[in-house]
Parts: structure tokens; sequence; C-alpha cells
């Protein structure tokens, strides 16, 4: 296909701005790039953050996006992983040093030299981008190009925290149902646990959302749940959470932060993390975790509920968010690739 000069893309010039929509030049793939004509982009909250200035030092100006799904229409002449026309997704992580204490002791997540896709470097909302292979992944064909988007970010990051929350949880309790909760609590319904969500006080749509995902309990966030908890997974960025739920928390438990930016944490007294209870955070993920969830999402299967917009409503997508009026994702559809079958 004839690649154009210029592409549609929604650019944040400054923090605390809207995002415009404007006509920007097609970037050229480097040896080591491929350039991809993009699909779909899932919006994450991770963008809102950056939208909204709570992460410091974006690229700008800068092409937010990191839940990227399109087609390889260029490659580097270094390039030989994918082929020309191959269905690619693009994660948060875009690139690690391989060379840091991090990175040789396998926790490249935790690079002291990283590139984060939509953030260090343009990303997914516009018609093109590019992208090191290396750090993509092929995606599973079962999923159309809007349904897979959100796995890209919200499933990856919430399979981490997922992950780091521990193997013997039998009761685990879910706070802030959006995108990456809906997610994982079908993978922890699957794999035979007991799931508690924990939603803003009186969101009754989303706790009955949640219920149909197989939550044997859904409730305010204010609330105990019925039974301590073995562990917590914090969705949303609201400090105070952090400590609600390591009050509901069995001993020897676990309460992850699967958050990139989190509002303040209120001092808490000893006796609420005494008896062997952990409190700690996920940061950034693993190509192994892009790996395994894609492998075990259509197994699942895992089902993505998705709000699609046209990129130019890129901001209407972020107020969603922000107003907390999302069942699932909201996702980005930028080209007219025809879709692969859900």
């Amino acid at each position: 296909m004839e690649i154009p000069e210029k592409m549609r893309a929604m650019v944040l010039d400054k923090p605390r701005q809207p995002l415009h929509l404007e006509l920007v030049p097609v970037p050229h793939p480097l040896p080591h790039q491929i350039l991809i004509r993009i699909h779909t982009c899932g919006v994450c909250r991770t963008d809102l953050h950056i939208v909204d200035g709570e992460l410091s030092d974006p690229k700008l100006p800068l092409i937010p996006g990191h839940e990227i799904v399109g087609t390889v229409v260029e490659r580097g002449a270094q390039v030989d992983r994918f082929k020309m026309g191959d269905r690619v997704g693009v994660p948060w992580l875009g690139y690690t040093d391989g060379t840091c204490r991090y990175c040789l002791r396998g926790q490249e997540n935790l690079c002291d030299h990283p590139v984060f896709t939509g953030y260090t470097i343009d990303g997914g909302y516009a018609e093109y981008a590019v992208a090191d292979p290396r750090y993509c992944f092929p995606l599973p064909a079962s999923y159309s190009d809007a349904h897979v988007a959100p796995l890209l970010c919200a499933g990856l990051i919430g399979y981490r925290t997922f992950r780091l929350a521990g193997d013997s949880v039998e009761n685990l309790g879910i706070y802030g149902f959006g995108a990456a909760a809906h997610l994982i609590a079908q993978l922890a319904v699957y794999q035979g646990k007991r799931v508690y969500a924990f939603t803003r006080p009186g969101d009754t749509e989303t706790q009955a959302f949640a219920r149909r995902l197989g939550a044997v309990w859904a409730g305010d966030s204010t609330q105990p749940p019925p039974e301590l908890l073995d562990a917590a997974l914090i969705f949303a960025p609201v400090g105070p959470l952090m400590i609600q739920a390591l009050r509901v928390t069995a001993k020897g438990g676990t309460v992850v932060s699967g958050g990139i930016h989190m509002s303040e944490i209120p001092p808490f007294s000893y006796d609420s993390l005494w008896g062997e209870r952990v409190l700690r955070s996920v940061a950034n993920l693993t190509r192994r975790d892009g790996e395994e969830f894609l492998a075990l999402a259509p197994k699942v299967p895992i089902k993505t509920e998705v709000r699609v917009l046209p990129l130019a409503q890129a901001n209407e997508a972020l107020d969603y968010m922000r107003r907390g009026e999302l069942e699932g994702a909201a996702v980005l559809q930028i080209s007219e690739e025809p879709s692969h079958s859900t």
C-alpha cells in the first residue's frame, strides 16, 4: 500500500489541555523499527494521567496511546521479526536498555533507561506509529481489532497485578471496577477464585456488571466484604483505598496497587499491616507478562466490553473515564481495516 506523507493525529501540546486533531508527518521507521498502520487504539487511565498532568515530563508535543492494534506496512533494514501485513499489538513498554542491573536480572519493567509508548515517544492516537518489533506482540486471531486493544495495557498490567497477589488466593478483592478489573475478574473466576468487587459508593450499575462477570459480592468501596480477603487489587488511583483494603485483608495477605499514579496514601496504624500482610506496587510490564497473558486470554476466554469512538472523539473518551462512565474500556477506531472475527 502507498504510505501518505501526512496523517491525522490527536496531539497533546500541554498537560491539562484538550487534545487537538492535527495533520502531522507520517513517521519513518529507523533500521530497527517497523511502521504500523493503526486500526484501533485503546484509551487507558495512564493516558488520562498524562493529559491531566499527573505524570510528569511527557514528551511534548505528544501523541498519546499505548494499546495499539495495527498492521505492519514498512520494516527497517535490520528488522527480522514480523512480516508485512502482520497484525501486531504495541504496549506501554516500548524499549529497555538490556544492560542495567534490572534488565540483567529479569526485571525489565524496572529498567533504568526505558522508553514508553505514548509518553516518552509518540503513541497510537494517530493513523500510523513506529515501534520496536522486539517489544510488540502477535495478537490472538479470535479477537477483533477493537476488542483486543484493551488487553494490551488494562489486560497486561491487570495480569501482572493479579500475578503478584500470589498463587494461594481464594478470596480476591478488586477495587475500581474499570477496564483492568473487568478483564482480570474473568481470569480470577476462571481459576476458581471468589471475586469481591468494590466500586464508587452508589454505583449500582457497575456492581451489577461485576456480578454478571462472576463476582460473588459487589458493593461500595466503603463497605467491608462478608469475608476477609486473601488479596486485594487496587485499580482506582485513590490512596485511601490501599488502607481500606489492608484492613479487610487476612493475615499473610497482599494488597497490590496496579496503577502508575496514586493519590496520597493516608497514615495508618501498624496493626493494619501487622500479621505479615504485604503492601506493594506494580510498575510497567515485562514481555513475559504479555506473552503469558495473550496466550491465556483466548483460553478463558476473556471478553472485553468496549465503547468504540472515532479518533476525533479522543477527548470525549477521556471525559467518560474521568467521570467513571465507562462499563469496560473505550477504544478509538482509527482506520477502516476489516475487523478480525470475535
